[in-house]
């Protein structure tokens, strides 16, 4: 997987934003695949075609079990990727493994239980504004820290029973884990982070079991341990923790975001012209939560066309956020337009492998944003659009933060 001469292949780019976003941009257009450059001296082919992306996460020659299907793979080799390959959860499981871990966990993210955590979410959301409402006058607040990042950190939380008092530092120790502009060094310390604060979280629920999904996964391991291993305990913990606050952090300060850059747009919105689920699915097609997901492996050669062969064992970084963004499908695709018709993307993957949170995050997002604009009409950015900081990732999607001036909250809003 790794490669020591890597200086003539396009080196992917950790600035994020608008220089992620051109890249992709010329790695679709170079080919069905190409070979890019990754930290650490991994070489993988980055796949940025919405129809090749669909092929091969349907293709019975790709795979995510690198430890089961790549012959001299060695887990922990590369620091960077241990949060996304080297886990063992229904995020990397293939077949029968990947169907009866992610039977552990879906009846919590059914329609009906989702729709049953309205409520909840909405009282989340309440409390957030009136923490806002409190700092609100003539100085510029970080929304993203003041509410974008509460909302879903707090749900997610709730579900999974982890303690108030620990909930900041688990949610810094997760929001680390896409930095792929990190040092060698830096991505170690992030995995021992990562390790360290869900065995604790682990542990206390042994201790003092609770009404919360780890508990429940704790009782299922101590009833069968055929159905659930240490290792795949702790590796769900890390996927359904980490991308259920992560994705959907991201999905609310780039909707914000956009709307306050598109105040018509914003005010067509709010006279209930155009509904909030249109807002959230244009969003995410424009500014998908993840842009690439590493990784998948080929245990087979796979023949792409254009004279691309992906050899068996060569690992492919799957972009995500690239099909909503082309201009082969999407009219204007870098513009933000609530009006178009066609707004399909790959934000939440495909095949198999979607992304089961997907209702919950659109959830938290189409009650967030409402509540947010109705209790602050007059909310607007407190600097340029372009001025704002991106994540230093080429896997997450994110800003570092969003600083706009509030305003005087509305009377009605609480």
């Amino acid at each position: 997987m790794t490669s020591p001469r890597t200086d003539d292949l396009v080196r992917l780019d950790s600035s994020g934003g608008r220089r992620v976003y051109e890249q992709m941009d010329r790695l679709r257009e170079a080919g069905p695949a190409v070979r890019v450059a990754l930290p650490e001296g991994v070489v993988a082919w980055s796949v940025t075609r919405g129809d090749v992306i669909r092929r091969l996460l349907t293709h019975p020659g790709v795979t995510r079990d690198a430890r089961k299907s790549v012959p001299g793979y060695r887990p922990g080799a590369v620091k960077w990727l241990f949060p996304w390959v080297d886990v063992e959860s229904m995020f990397n499981a293939e077949g029968k493994d990947h169907t009866r871990l992610r039977k552990l966990v879906g009846p919590a993210f059914s329609p009906r239980r989702i729709e049953a955590m309205r409520p909840r979410v909405q009282a989340i959301v309440t409390r957030q504004l009136d923490v806002l409402a409190a700092r609100a006058g003539e100085e510029p607040v970080d929304l993203r820290a003041g509410f974008s990042y509460g909302v879903p950190t707090e749900v997610i939380c709730d579900l999974f029973g982890v303690p108030e008092d620990r909930r900041a530092e688990m949610m810094e120790v997760f929001g680390s884990v896409a930095d792929t502009g990190a040092t060698e060094e830096e991505a170690a310390a992030v995995n021992r982070e990562l390790i360290s604060v869900v065995q604790r979280l682990v542990e206390l629920k042994r201790r003092e079991p609770g009404d919360d999904m780890t508990s429940l996964l704790l009782a299922t391991r101590e009833e069968d341990e055929d159905r659930l291993s240490e290792q795949e305990l702790l590796s769900t913990l890390f996927l359904m923790i980490g991308a259920g606050s992560q994705t959907a952090i991201s999905l609310i300060d780039n909707a914000v975001r956009e709307l306050l850059a598109h105040r018509g747009q914003l005010k067509a919105v709010l006279a209930g012209e155009i509904a909030w689920p249109e807002v959230v699915e244009e969003t995410l097609r424009l500014h998908s939560s993840v842009i690439h997901m590493p990784m998948r492996w080929a245990t087979e050669d796979i023949d792409l066309g254009e004279g691309v062969v992906i050899r068996a064992g060569e690992p492919m970084l799957i972009g995500f956020g690239a099909p909503g963004r082309d201009p082969g499908v999407h009219d204007d695709p870098g513009t933000f337009d609530l009006s178009r018709e066609d707004k399909a993307h790959l934000a939440f993957g495909h095949g198999v492998h979607y992304c089961m949170g997907a209702p919950l995050g659109r959830l938290e997002a189409e009650v967030a944003l409402p509540a947010l604009f109705e209790r602050f009409p007059v909310i607007r950015l407190a600097v340029a659009p372009e001025r704002i900081q991106p994540q230093r990732s080429f896997i997450g999607n994110d800003i570092v933060d969003l600083p706009v001036l509030l305003g005087s909250p509305s009377s009605t809003g609480s």
